[in-house]
C-alpha cells in the first residue's frame, strides 16, 4: 500500500488508518472491518471477543509492575457514515476511500472521511501493537452501528468487562474532555398514500435544492444551518398556497442524524410557468434565513427527467406538506443555566419515497432530558394521529448524566496541559451530541469516563477533515493516561 500520511508519529498509528480506510465501513457493513481486527488480535495472542453483531472485544494484559491497577477500557465504533458528493460515485459497499493530506489536514476525495471514528479504531489498535508502552489491563472495546442507533453498544454483553475507566475516542475537538451528552430517539413516519395515474402528456416540473454545508444533527444543531429536507416542504408549502399541486415523488438527506444538504421533488401543476417563476422568487426569501456556511446554497427548478407513471392525490400531498410543518425541527430548547447548550433538538433527515411502501420521513430527536424525549414522542404520535400516518419510534437511548469529582477527568486536564503547552487550555464540557458512553457507564456500575478526540471538521458531510497533528498529540495523551 502507498503511503500517503507521512512525517507524524508513531508511523504504526497513521499506518492503522489507513490499512482501515481500505475496508468499506459503512453502518451495517461491519464484517470487514470486524474479521481485520480479530485477525490482528490473534496474530498477538491476545483475548478477543466477537459477538453477533460484529462488536469486537479485545483485552491486554498489564505490563509488570503495573499488574495491581485498575483496568481501563478504550472504546469508539467502527462504522462511519457514508455521503459523497453529487457525481463522485463512490460504492462504499466495495470501495475503500481515496485519501490525501491538504495543508496538514487529512480528507477524502468527494466523500466522508471516517475520521468519526476511524480514528478510534486505529488509537486502540496501535495501543494494543505496542509492547513498550506501560499500562494497566486494557479493554478495547469496537462497537458496530453507532451511527445508525448505538446498537452495538446497546447489544453488547458487558459481564465480559473488568474495567471501571473508560475512553470514549469519539470526540472532536482537541483538548476537550466530553463528561455528559444528550440521549436519542427516533421518530419514523410512513405516509401510505394513493397513487394516481399520470397522463403520457404531463409534463411534471422538479425543484432540486444543493450547495448547504449540512452537519452532525447533534454538533451542528445549534450553527442553524439549512436543512435541505425542510427548506424543500417549506418551498412547496408555499408554492401549494398558491398554486396547488400534485406530488410525483419526492426525496433528500439518507441519515436521521445528519442535516441533509441535497433534496429533490418532482411536482404537477396545472400552472407549470407560474409554479416555476413563485418557486425561484421565493429562493431569494429562503436565503434570507440561511448563516455564511450556506452561501452556496441553489435551487434548480426546470423540467422534470424521466419518465412518471403515477402521483399522490392532492390530500395526501397536502399530508405530507402538513406533517413537515406541525413537526418540530431544528433547537427546541437550550439549558436554562448554561444557555450555549442545546437541551433538546429534532432534526428531519430522511425524505425517501418508496414507492407502494409510501413516503417515509425519519427524524432523530435529541435530549439531555429523557422527559423532554418523552415530550418529542407524545407530540409525534399526536400528528401521526391526526394526520393518519403511521409512526415507529425507534432507537432510545437515556443520556450520560456528569459524574461528580470525576478522578479521570482531572487526569485528562493534568496530561493535556503537559502534552498541549501553552497551544490549547484543557477543558470538560457537556455536549448535545450522542454518545456511547451513556449506554456503557449504565451497563457498568460505577463507570468513570470521559470522551476525547483529534480536531475533526464537517463530520458526516463530504470534506471531512482530520488535523494529523491533534491526532499525534492525542495518542500520547491516550499513553500518558494508562499509565496513572
Amino acid at each position: 500500500m502507498n503511503r500517503v500520511i507521512h512525517g507524524y508519529q508513531p508511523d504504526e498509528l497513521f499506518d492503522y488508518f489507513e490499512a482501515i480506510s481500505a475496508i468499506p465501513r459503512g453502518s451495517g457493513n461491519e464484517k470487514g472491518i470486524a474479521d481485520y481486527l480479530v485477525k490482528f488480535a490473534e496474530e498477538r495472542g491476545l483475548f478477543c471477543l466477537r459477538d453477533e453483531l460484529n462488536n469486537v472485544f479485545i483485552r491486554k494484559p498489564a505490563t509488570p509492575g503495573y499488574e495491581d491497577r485498575p483496568a481501563i477500557m478504550l472504546q469508539g465504533h467502527t462504522d462511519m457514515v457514508c455521503e459523497q458528493n453529487e457525481g463522485t460515485g463512490h460504492d462504499f459497499e466495495t470501495e475503500g476511500l481515496d485519501l490525501y493530506v491538504e495543508k496538514g489536514w487529512l480528507k477524502a476525495r468527494g466523500t466522508t472521511l471516517g475520521g468519526d471514528d476511524g480514528v478510534a479504531v486505529a488509537i486502540m489498535m496501535a495501543v494494543l501493537a505496542d509492547d513498550t508502552l506501560p499500562h494497566a489491563e486494557i479493554e478495547c472495546l469496537f462497537t458496530t452501528g453507532e451511527e445508525t442507533g448505538l446498537y452495538g453498544a446497546t447489544g453488547f454483553d458487558y459481564s465480559v468487562v473488568k474495567a471501571q475507566k473508560l475512553i470514549n475516542l469519539d470526540s472532536e475537538e482537541e483538548g476537550v474532555a466530553t463528561v455528559s451528552c444528550a440521549g436519542g430517539i427516533g421518530l419514523d413516519f410512513r405516509l401510505r398514500c394513493d397513487r394516481l395515474p399520470l397522463a403520457g402528456i404531463a409534463r411534471p416540473i422538479s425543484v432540486e435544492i444543493s450547495g448547504l454545508a449540512g452537519g452532525h444533527s447533534g454538533a451542528d444543531i445549534h450553527l442553524e444551518r439549512g436543512n435541505a429536507d425542510l427548506l424543500l416542504t417549506r418551498m412547496l408549502a408555499a408554492l401549494y398556497e398558491e398554486h396547488p399541486f400534485n406530488l410525483v415523488t419526492i426525496r433528500g438527506g439518507s441519515r436521521g442524524n445528519a442535516i441533509p444538504r441535497e433534496a429533490s421533488a418532482v411536482l404537477l401543476t396545472a400552472q407549470p410557468e407560474e409554479a416555476k417563476a413563485f418557486l425561484t422568487a421565493y429562493t431569494e426569501t429562503v436565503k434570507t434565513w440561511l448563516p455564511k456556511e450556506d452561501k452556496k446554497f441553489r435551487v434548480r427548478v426546470g423540467k422534470a427527467k424521466g419518465t412518471f407513471d403515477t402521483m399522490l392525490t392532492f390530500a395526501d400531498t397536502n399530508r405530507l406538506l402538513t406533517l413537515s410543518a406541525l413537526m418540530p425541527n431544528g433547537v427546541m430548547a437550550r439549558m436554562t443555566d448554561m444557555p450555549e447548550m442545546v437541551q433538546t433538538s429534532n432534526n428531519l433527515g430522511v425524505i425517501r419515497d418508496e414507492g407502494e411502501d409510501g413516503i417515509l420521513l425519519i427524524y432523530h430527536g435529541r435530549s439531555s432530558m429523557d422527559s423532554k424525549m418523552d415530550v418529542l414522542a407524545h407530540t409525534a404520535r399526536r400528528i401521526a394521529a391526526v394526520l393518519n400516518l403511521e409512526l415507529d419510534v425507534n432507537g432510545r437511548y437515556s443520556g450520560w448524566p456528569m459524574k461528580a469529582d470525576s478522578a479521570l477527568a482531572k487526569d485528562f486536564v493534568k496530561v493535556a496541559k503537559t502534552v498541549l503547552g501553552d497551544a490549547c487550555e484543557p477543558r470538560i464540557c457537556a455536549i448535545h451530541a450522542g454518545l456511547e458512553c451513556g449506554i456503557i457507564c449504565s451497563a457498568v456500575e460505577g463507570m468513570d469516563a470521559i470522551s476525547i478526540g483529534p480536531a475533526l471538521k464537517g463530520i458526516h458531510a463530504p470534506g471531512e477533515a482530520l488535523e494529523l497533528g491533534s491526532m499525534e498529540r492525542l495518542y500520547r495523551i491516550v499513553c500518558e493516561l494508562l499509565k496513572r
